[in-house]
C-alpha cells in the first residue's frame, strides 16, 4: 500500500484544496450562465474554449497530439461520457435546482463508480466497506431529494435526476478512461475536449435553433471562468495530482467540492439550503469515507491498539 503521508506533501494538499474550490465554483458559474444562455450552447462554449486553451498548452509545451483514428474515436466516446452528456445534464438541471444541491448530488460519483467497477472490472470488487459506503450514499440521496419526490416527478425532481445522471456518466467515463493510462494526461484532456466540441456543434444547431440568447457581461465572465478555470486549469491540476499521488488520493477532492459550492451559493447567490441538504451531504460524505477506506483502517488500528 502506498505511503499516503509521503506522497501527499503540503504542496499536493494545497493543490487538492485549490482543485476543490475550482470545481466547486463550476456549479456557481453554471448557475449564473444558465439564466441567459441555453444549456447546449453553454456546454459548447465551455468545451470549445477549454479545448482551444488546452490545445494551446499542448503546442507550447512541445507535446504532440496522436494521429491514430482509433484514438480519436476513443476521445469522442470519452468526450461524450465525461463532457457532452453530463455537462448538458448539469446545465439543464441547474435551471431548476440550486448550485449547492447540484454539487452535493454530483458528489455521488464515487458511489456509482464502486458499483460499476465491481461489474465492469476485475480488480475492484465490492467489499463490505464499499457496500456500506454505497448504502450511506443512497440514503443521503433519498434524503436530499426529499419525500415530495415520491409524490410524482416534478420539474425539480427531474433537475435532481439530471445531475444524478451526470454523476453516473462520470463514473462510466472514469472506467472507460483507463485505456488512456499510457498517454500523456494533458493530451488526453485536449483530445477529449476537442472531441466534445465536435459533438456539441451539430447538437446546438439541431436542438437550439433559432438561438435567442441575451447574455450579459456577467454571463460572459462566468462562462470564461467556467471554461478557462473550472475546465482547462482544473484538468491540468487534476492530472498532475493524479500522476503524483495516485487515483486513491484524488478522491479526496470529492469531499471538498460541495463545501466550496455551498459557500459560494449562500454568500453570492443567496441560496438557502434546507436541513435535508446538510444531512444528505453528511450521509454522502460518510459513504465516501467508507468507500475510500483509509480513515476506517486508521480507526481500526487505534481501537485494536
Amino acid at each position: 500500500m502506498e505511503n499516503i503521508n509521503r506522497v501527499m506533501g503540503a504542496g499536493l494538499w494545497c493543490l487538492i484544496g485549490i482543485l476543490s474550490l475550482i470545481w466547486g465554483a463550476s456549479f456557481f458559474f453554471v448557475e449564473i450562465a444558465v439564466q441567459t444562455m441555453t444549456p447546449l450552447t453553454l456546454v459548447l462554449c465551455r468545451v470549445g474554449t477549454a479545448a482551444v486553451l488546452l490545445l494551446g498548452f499542448v503546442f507550447f509545451t512541445n507535446r504532440k497530439m496522436p494521429s491514430s483514428p482509433g484514438i480519436w474515436v476513443a476521445f469522442l466516446v470519452l468526450g461524450a461520457l465525461n463532457n457532452v452528456i453530463p455537462f448538458s445534464l448539469i446545465a439543464w438541471g441547474q435551471k431548476y435546482i440550486d448550485s449547492s444541491l447540484a454539487s452535493i448530488l454530483n458528489a455521488t460519483t464515487p458511489v456509482f463508480s464502486v458499483i460499476l467497477a465491481h461489474f465492469l472490472t476485475r480488480d475492484e470488487p465490492l467489499t463490505k466497506n464499499r457496500l456500506a459506503g454505497v448504502v450511506f450514499g443512497w440514503v443521503g440521496v433519498i434524503l436530499l431529494m426529499g419525500i415530495d419526490s415520491l409524490n410524482g416527478i416534478g420539474i425539480k425532481t427531474a433537475g435532481q435526476a439530471a445531475v444524478l445522471g451526470a454523476a453516473l456518466l462520470y463514473a462510466f467515463a472514469a472506467i472507460f478512461g483507463r485505456r488512456f493510462k499510457k498517454i500523456d494526461p494533458a493530451i488526453v484532456a485536449a483530445g477529449m475536449l476537442s472531441g466534445s466540441t465536435v459533438i456539441m456543434i451539430p447538437l446546438v444547431f439541431v436542438f437550439e435553433q433559432p438561438l435567442t440568447l441575451e447574455p450579459t457581461i456577467i454571463t460572459w465572465m462566468a462562462l470564461f471562468c467556467l471554461a478557462a478555470v473550472s475546465t482547462s486549469l482544473a484538468y491540468i491540476i487534476y492530472f498532475y495530482v493524479l500522476s503524483k499521488a495516485g487515483a486513491t488520493n484524488i478522491l479526496l477532492v470529492t469531499f471538498l467540492i460541495p463545501v466550496s459550492a455551498i459557500f459560494l451559493g449562500m454568500t453570492v447567490l443567496k441560496e438557502t439550503p434546507g436541513w435535508n441538504a446538510f444531512a444528505g451531504m453528511a450521509l454522502i460524505f460518510t459513504g465516501l469515507v467508507f468507500i475510500d477506506g483509509r480513515l476506517i483502517k486508521k480507526v481500526k488500528k487505534i481501537i485494536s491498539f
